[in-house]
């Protein structure tokens, strides 16, 4: 199915449910060989003067290698009939597993990075600036207690969205 680039400012939509409750996947590579998770924390904005994601990865993910080693990424919202295959991508590691096949997803170039054929909407994203979360700058204790017991704090990316595709 072809995809169209839209103007940011056409969007509509509430992104506390696209983000949190719908989730997205974080891809980077290409269809050769690429790193792809489903996350659910991450924040819209402006940054910079510029439309920009904040999106946040664990240092032992697959995917972090990816995104460090290449200057663009995709964030890839799905419909509700993908939940099982978002959920996998979540679970198991494309260190481990063939989770693309796995999950039944096509991966397709976009730009010089990769999203995947069956999402509805693709934001390519180009990064700015990373910073590690810092445990001694939680100001609610009770975060670091809560999220962090294995000491594995996030990486913390903030990119410009510098296309938006939808499908056609």
């Amino acid at each position: 199915m072809q995809f169209k680039e839209v103007n940011i400012e056409d969007l509509q939509f509430n992104p506390f449910n696209k983000i949190g409750k719908e989730w997205f996947l974080i891809s980077s590579g290409d269809t050769n060989k690429l790193g792809t998770m489903t996350a659910s924390w991450g924040s819209l904005g402006i940054m910079w003067g510029k439309n920009a994601v904040t999106t946040y990865i664990r240092p032992q993910r697959y995917t972090k290698e990816f995104i460090d080693q290449n200057d663009t990424f995709t964030i890839s919202f799905f419909d509700e009939s993908y939940r099982k295959a978002l959920a996998l991508c979540g679970k198991i590691s494309g260190r481990d597993h063939d989770k693309v096949a796995e999950s039944g997803l096509t991966p397709m170039q976009v730009e010089d990075t990769l999203s995947f054929e069956e999402a509805n909407m693709i934001f390519v994203c180009k990064k700015m600036y990373h910073m590690p979360i810092d445990p001694n700058q939680f100001d609610a204790p009770e975060n670091e207690t809560k999220w962090y017991p294995d000491k594995d704090h996030h990486m913390m990316y903030i990119s410009e969205i510098v296309k938006v595709l939808v499908k056609a």
